[in-house]
């Protein structure tokens, strides 16, 4: 069985999402710390969504194979590519978490999208935030998924456990949002649209 880490001190999920609807949301990007990098105009993204998954007050996410071209070892939300035969967004982060980790989409409770984040890998991801009603066990997609593991939601929804750091990228150096929990290091776009909802959340 993939190991799961938990920690106590939940936030209740109807509270956080009371909280999300009474802010104005505003998109995100990868490139909000970084204001001297200039985008193209007229720019064509790839559409994507992501599923922020609460399960117990905890927060489904993966670590990607070491061994894959792109992202390689990183921490990741399910998700993906919205493909034509998706109906929606929440169908297509349901169907990618399905092949992920298992997750039957019998058992989820879609409760609404978040404001679209941009990627610097020109993607336009909609995360998709739902109750999982069910435990379950996770099984991770062979040579695609390392790990399947829980973050409280009480510590993804604190901005005090945000830092800024940064590194070399095309010539440049890129700053980013990190929320470290235990071993795992979340960063990049996982911890940028994690940190758009933290900010949101009426304290």
């Amino acid at each position: 069985m993939t190991r799961m880490r938990v920690m106590a001190r939940p936030l209740d999920l109807d509270r956080l999402i009371d909280a999300l609807a009474a802010v104005p949301p505003r998109p995100s990007s990868d490139y909000d710390l970084n204001p001297e990098i200039t985008l193209p105009p007229g720019r064509v993204l790839k559409p994507a969504a992501v599923l922020i998954g609460v399960l117990a007050d905890h927060v489904i996410l993966t670590k990607r194979a070491s061994h894959l071209q792109h992202h390689p070892g990183q921490i990741a939300l399910p998700g993906g590519k919205i493909d034509k035969g998706d109906a929606s967004p929440a169908a297509a982060a349901l169907r990618e978490a399905r092949e992920e980790v298992g997750l039957d989409p019998d058992s989820v409770r879609v409760l609404g999208d978040l404001p679209i984040h941009e990627t610097v890998t020109g993607y336009s991801i909609i995360p998709v935030i739902a109750r999982i009603e069910r435990d379950f066990i996770p099984q991770p997609e062979a040579g695609e998924v390392a790990e399947v593991f829980r973050v409280p939601l009480s510590h993804l929804m604190d901005p005090a456990r945000y830092r800024i750091e940064g590194r070399r990228w095309r010539g440049i150096r890129r700053r980013y949002f990190v929320v470290p929990f235990g071993p795992y290091y979340i960063w990049g776009a996982t911890a940028r649209i994690l940190k758009s909802m933290a900010d949101r959340v009426v304290p």
